[in-house]
């Protein structure tokens, strides 16, 4: 079984999802009931923006506290030098 991986920040960022899923719950029901396009689009483009916030955070502080973690094992002989780099182009692929 593996440890959980929790930050400090995964609470906000569950709280921005939650908002954005009952957010776009409601996009759903704008276009079920007919609603202007306009507006439905403002909306989908406030839930994207949400998602993205919460993906930046997700990302930022996995590179301010996963990364540099993984650099002190380094600096301290534990570890793949290598490792924190390719850890850091794989989720840089997700910005």
């Amino acid at each position: 079984m593996t440890k959980p991986h929790l930050h400090g920040s995964h609470p906000d960022i569950v709280k921005r999802l939650k908002r954005a899923d009952g957010h776009l719950r409601r996009v759903v029901e704008m276009i079920e009931s007919g609603r202007a396009c306009l507006d439905i689009a403002q909306q989908l483009h406030a839930v994207e923006r949400a998602i993205t916030q919460a993906k930046r955070n997700l990302i930022q502080d996995h590179i301010d506290h996963c990364l540099d973690h993984a650099g002190t094992n380094r600096t301290s002989g534990k570890g793949d030098a290598r490792a924190p780099i390719r850890e850091f182009k794989e989720i840089a692929k997700y910005l």
